[in-house]
């Protein structure tokens, strides 16, 4: 009797093991949206109806709504976060966006953006709601049940606000006349850490998966590009059917019908003087490039012609790289303030190639993987960063990132400081290294993992989100060898696209795919300031040997590559690994020997071993040749002798 008693409390342990295992749940949305447009008021009312999804296990009593364009009203959260950010100088600079800067302060009534809610119903009913500046509180006259689906119908007024961050009308350096991006009223995204109602301070988002039925009336002279695909090209024309100029509208407004599914944003801008380019792929997205031609000559144009037939060039080395892109098409959009990037479309400033190939390599880091960005900001823009580099590189057929650096020391070549910072950078990724360090020693750098708005400086903020975050994932490549890494970056695509991965997630794809642990790399480069710095501290004979003593003198322990140079030219290269990896790469050194060393203890600050070699056969010694380990101080790494 005991033996059964025993037997099924087994299975109920077991049963409960796999329950809580089950697969991370996600909630989802349906919009459908119909906007009315006026140009000359520069404001647009809308009505949205809402299918929302509760697919937790929990009872959602309230719910949330960002209003972004709240944010551009003077003295708002954004306008005094800019304007403090502001009074601190860094390298001689005030410490603010300078798209930002002091501007919504001074901006007129017409000139604010706003968002006001006119009605809001959850299955008919009214539902009493509180504006929190850039989020609207929902207290639910009944609460959405588990498992369940109800449906929210709205209808609100909106002000465009003049262009100042991402969204708005009337860029003087553009010329477009409405970039809309954050224009409508957008459910917050509730997961297993509950609501994310993050008020529009400055800068990155997070939303619901589903799908986006967009309908825009606006003057029939105003040509649109947006996120999904136009349903009604035959009646709107102008590239996206086969007539190259809009078709006769007889009405007082014409209509723009979008459609996409399975995305979790939605972004538009209109220009009466917008020009329009389309490149089919086979078997793959049609590229539109959409820009302002009131200006334009044959090299603007021809600039932009660059950016669709350069997409077309590299999207076959992404996709081998990092994942298919899933979506049926994809349009750069001349709009903004810079780059800024959302589903199946990008706004972009510039027909800037090195912009292009950035914004559209977040469709796979954001707009596929769904990351919280507010939380895990060097997971969007460090990982697209990094991507960004491979894709240029690869377009441009070029080797070393170093080039421009060599050839700024040609022009001066008495700058010292030059030449030790070429002597610490990699041949790849080298900007990402070199801001990286700047950071390091500028004293402002705090942990990767602070939240986008919570930084005490921009400064801070943007080396760690791009440079560091871009800095992580070379550096993985050290840790785990290149070609693991890049495994890693396709197991990651494959197991975690459209489910909003975190960091946590990130990390156990890459420890199952290497079969290495690697939290110790999470806790110190992304949780902690704590810098690398190692030396080789001596080299003696013992015994008709050389034997080696390594020092760490940073605060954050690394696995070793120390490489051996010997006088008939040959190499030999000593893997250390780190106590806390339990495992190691395997070589990336051809035609060469590697020998495997006893693992380092991380506690332990310096670290001897024998070289299988004769001190009088050496040439140099030199710690992590390939650079990529992001030594803070590489003037005690190499040794060499006469």
């Amino acid at each position: 009797m005991k033996k059964i008693f025993f037997f099924l409390l087994l299975l109920i342990s077991i049963a409960s093991s796999v329950f809580s295992q089950q697969q991370r749940w996600q909630q989802s949305v349906r919009y459908s949206m119909d906007i009315d447009v006026d140009t000359f008021t520069n404001r647009l009312y809308g009505k949205q109806k809402l299918e929302y999804t509760n697919n937790s296990n929990e009872t959602l009593d309230k719910v949330f709504y960002h209003l972004y364009w709240n944010a551009f009203q003077p003295n708002s959260s954004m306008d005094m976060r800019s304007r403090e950010l502001g009074k601190n100088t860094i390298n001689g600079r005030a410490d603010w966006d300078g798209r930002v800067r002091d501007r919504i302060s001074h901006l007129s009534d017409k000139e604010i953006g706003y968002q006001k809610i006119i009605s809001l119903r959850m299955n008919g009913v009214p539902q009493v709601f509180t504006y929190h500046e850039t989020i609207l509180e929902v207290k639910l006259t009944s609460a959405i049940s588990p498992k369940s689906k109800v449906v929210f119908e709205m209808e609100y007024e909106s002000q465009v606000p003049l262009q100042v961050r991402r969204s708005g009308r009337d860029n003087p350096q553009t010329g477009v006349r409405y970039s809309m991006s954050q224009w409508y009223p957008k459910l917050c995204e509730y997961d297993e850490e509950g609501w994310h109602p993050t008020p529009y301070v400055a800068r990155e988002f997070y939303g619901v998966w589903g799908d986006f039925d967009v309908t825009i009336h606006i003057a029939p002279n105003y040509k649109i590009g947006g996120t999904g695909v136009l349903i009604n090209a035959q009646e709107v024309g102008w590239g996206y059917s086969n007539d190259a100029n809009l078709r006769p509208c007889h009405t007082a407004k014409r209509t723009w019908h979008f459609v996409g599914k399975n995305i979790h944003d939605f972004v538009w801008a209109a220009d009466p003087d917008y020009k329009h380019i389309v490149r089919k792929i086979a078997n793959g997205p049609a590229i539109h490039v959409i820009y302002n031609g009131h200006q334009s000559d044959s090299k603007w144009d021809s600039s932009w012609v660059q950016v669709a037939d350069a997409a077309i060039k590299v999207l076959p080395f992404i996709e081998s790289n990092f994942g298919k892109y899933p979506y049926p098409q994809y349009s750069f959009i001349h709009g903004g303030d810079g780059g800024m990037e959302y589903p199946m479309a990008t706004l972009v400033s510039s027909p800037s190639l090195g912009t292009a190939f950035h914004e559209w390599m977040h469709s796979w880091y954001q707009m596929m993987l769904g990351t919280n960005e507010s939380l895990y900001p060097w997971m969007d823009e460090g990982f697209t960063s990094y991507a960004e580099n491979l894709v240029s590189k690869f377009y441009n057929q070029t080797k070393s990132d170093l080039d421009e650096y060599k050839q700024a020391l040609e022009k001066n070549p008495h700058n010292q400081d030059l030449k030790a910072l070429i002597a610490s950078l990699p041949d790849q990724h080298a900007d990402a290294y070199s801001s990286y360090f700047a950071l390091v020693k500028s004293k402002k750098d705090e942990p990767m993992c602070t939240h986008a708005d919570h930084y005490n400086s921009n400064f801070s903020y943007s080396i760690n989100s791009y440079s560091k975050g871009e800095v992580f994932m070379e550096q993985l490549g050290y840790i785990i060898g290149s070609k693991m890494r890049d495994s890693v970056l396709l197991a990651y695509y494959h197991q975690w696209r459209f489910k909003h991965p975190n960091a946590n997630d990130f990390f156990r794809v890459a420890e199952k795919v290497s079969g290495i642990q690697l939290d110790w790399y999470k806790e110190f480069w992304v949780h902690s300031t704590k810098t690398i710095d190692y030396s080789i501290d001596s080299i003696w004979e013992d015994a008709g040997y050389a034997k080696v003593r390594l020092k760490r003198i940073g605060l954050m322990p690394m696995p070793i590559d120390l490489l051996v140079t010997h006088k008939d030219g040959s190499k030999t290269l000593y893997q250390i690994t780190l106590n806390l990896m339990f495992g190691s790469k395997k070589s990336e050194l051809i035609s060469n020997k590697t020998i495997l060393e006893e693992e380092w203890k991380w506690t332990h600050p310096t670290y001897e071993f024998i070289l299988k070699d004769d001190k009088k056969d050496i040439t140099s010694i030199e710690i992590d040749p390939s650079k990529r380990m992001a030594d803070v101080d590489r003037s005690n790494n190499v040794i060499a002798f006469p």
